[in-house]
């Protein structure tokens, strides 16, 4: 069973990036939009992309795992909607390329996220009442 509601899957699902914030050895933050999928089998999220292995995101989750995933978008005329997923993460160096090789030149390495909590707003409740809960990973 999954962590994610029914409308956060669909919303999930629908969208294609997202932006990854990640903690650099010397504590300083660092966001990135990367592409990304959600791992039904281990109710992940699974991010991948070109140089992947080298990137700065991948380093940093080496040293300090904690991460927050941010999906969001704005429907007209101003509606907007998306889910946080705040956990933590590996680094991992296989299958980002099976992942992600259909829509471009992917590495090999993926990160995956597993979240500790999730906030999602405009998907099951309207903008002024975000569902915020903690989750077992």
């Amino acid at each position: 069973m999954s962590n994610f509601t029914a409308k956060e899957l669909e919303y999930m699902q629908s969208q294609r990036w997202g932006r990854l914030a990640t903690i650099s050895p010397d504590g300083r933050p660092q966001i990135a939009p990367v592409g990304f999928r959600y791992n039904i089998e281990l109710d992940t999220i699974d991010i991948g992309g070109f140089n992947m292995s080298q990137s700065k995101k991948f380093r940093n989750i080496l040293t300090n795992p904690n991460v927050s995933f941010v999906i969001d978008n704005v429907l007209p005329p101003w509606q907007p909607r998306g889910v946080e997923i705040r956990g933590t993460a590996q680094a991992i160096d296989q299958g980002g390329k099976a992942l992600f090789e259909a829509d471009y030149n992917a590495d090999n390495a993926l990160i995956r996220v597993s979240a500790l909590q999730i906030i999602g707003w405009c998907l099951d409740t309207d903008a002024y009442k975000p569902l915020n809960r903690k989750v077992n990973a």
